[in-house]
């Protein structure tokens, strides 16, 4: 028997409470106090049962109050704020006014955006619930149109909503509920202040759910400034990785990373791969360099357009593409399920972006694989990854690049002194081969012309 729904001030339902995960953990959607059309669409959906994350942040959300949710990509966070809000919006029965929103979504990036809002338009089909998304590189006279009829749940990009609101394209006076996706990638895009600006028009009587990959200092500030004494729920420790998700290393030099990607890519030429790059050019260097050897690829990156992005997307989803060359603009919003590998041909500058990115393989149950490529300056970048991740990554080939130190030699006198090399330290393997991950000794630097190096 389904447990009474519960009302929106008290969070109690005639005397009862819903049970926490301490009291005792509830098996399905129907005993949540889901509405039965809602659960009947999960069904039709393909979703019986409730993943870990939503079996512990739902009952709390229809309760009523604020959620901070833990959880790694690809453990159905959407669903975990989505299915709350459709239900508490199906309660006003009626539709809203003009320019205003009821509920406000904020995600990161376009692409996280647009899945969103297709996840909550598929949880909404066959009710009179309208869910909008504004995001940037689309008309904005269009999304202004659309704004003007009123709209029950908005999905949105931070700058394209602040543009808009500037234009007085619709208020958020009226809106009841809000929930910032991915917001510890909001803020390390830069989006803190646009967050500010946007709490500052939300009334403060709302309903507010945090969901994050990973957890900071920062985003602890954030939380006590948006939430309401919040119920914190966590599947999984922040900074870990999806447990099927086999994990390797090769260190090598930077010239010889196309080589042995393309070595591996051609191990599995029929499955998805994900690669991803630190720079636009780069990436699109790449994605070029793919295409001549062969490889059905495409590009998604800052300087694509939407139109581009989405075709590049729906492509791989189709398996029309099998490997998709991004920077980190897509390492969240991609829910792709059979994407099995994912290469960081670059390794990311913030290691949480490491999490997120191999958080795109082994999704929905299944396993992948997820392989990094170290080059000499990115070791430190390395080291960081595997602090934050409180793991040592297996290596799959060559050994750990040692820093590099300056020879500091005395001065010469009467004609200057020859000039110090540059070396590696600990057993750096000679005759590099493409693909294996060893590395070329570096040699002291020589004088042009005079074959040997004058002695001190």
């Amino acid at each position: 028997m389904a447990l009474p729904h519960p009302d929106r001030k008290g969070g109690r339902a005639n005397g009862l409470r819903f049970a926490g995960p301490k009291g005792y953990e509830l098996s399905d959607f129907d005993m949540m106090g889901l509405p039965a059309k809602l659960v009947a669409r999960l069904a039709d959906m393909g979703i019986t049962e409730p993943t870990p994350i939503q079996k512990q942040a739902i009952p709390h959300a229809l309760n009523g109050r604020d959620v901070m949710g833990l959880a790694q990509t690809g453990t159905g966070k959407t669903a975990a704020f989505g299915l709350p809000l459709v239900t508490r919006m199906l309660e006003f029965g009626r539709k809203p006014e003009k320019y205003t929103v009821r509920g406000l979504v904020l995600a990161p990036t376009r692409e996280l955006a647009g899945q969103i809002a297709q996840n909550l338009r598929a949880m909404c089909e066959n009710t009179p619930l309208k869910v909008g998304v504004v995001v940037g590189g689309q008309s904005i006279n269009a999304q202004m149109s659309r704004l003007e009829r009123g709209t029950d749940l908005l999905v949105a990009t931070p700058g394209r909503l602040l543009d808009l609101m500037d234009r007085r394209a619709l208020t958020l006076e009226t809106c009841s509920f809000l929930v910032l996706d991915e917001a510890d990638q909001m803020l390390d895009m830069g989006f803190i202040h646009a967050l500010r600006k946007i709490a500052a028009m939300l009334p403060k009587e709302r309903q507010t759910m945090l969901f994050s990959a990973t957890m900071s200092k920062q985003m602890n500030e954030i939380a006590q400034s948006y939430l309401d004494r919040p119920i914190r729920v966590e599947v999984t420790p922040p900074g870990k990785a999806a447990d099927k998700v086999t994990q390797e290393v090769h260190f090598i030099a930077k010239s010889e990373k196309a080589n042995l990607l393309i070595e591996l890519l051609g191990e599995h030429m029929e499955e998805r791969a994900l690669v991803f790059g630190r720079t636009k050019h780069g990436s699109e260097k790449l994605m070029k360099l793919l295409d001549k050897r062969g490889f059905a690829t495409a590009s998604i990156h800052g300087n694509k357009s939407q139109g581009q992005r989405d075709r590049a997307i729906a492509a791989f989803k189709s398996g029309d593409i099998k490997v998709l060359v991004a920077t980190d603009v897509a390492a969240r919003g991609l829910d792709i399920p059979d994407v099995k590998h994912v290469y960081n041909y670059d390794l990311p500058n913030v290691p949480d972006n490491y999490v997120h990115r191999i958080g795109r393989t082994a999704r929905a149950g299944k396993d992948g694989s997820a392989v990094a490529f170290c080059a000499p300056d990115e070791m430190g970048e390395f080291k960081a990854i595997q602090k934050t991740m409180g793991i040592t990554i297996p290596v799959a080939s060559g050994r750990p690049w040692e820093p590099i130190e300056e020879e500091r030699k005395p001065k010469r006198g009467g004609g200057g002194g020859g000039r110090g090399g540059q070396r590696r330290q600990g057993g750096g393997d000679a005759n590099a081969k493409s693909g294996t991950g060893q590395r070329r000794r570096r040699r002291p630097n020589r004088r042009r012309g005079g074959g040997q190096q004058s002695a001190a």
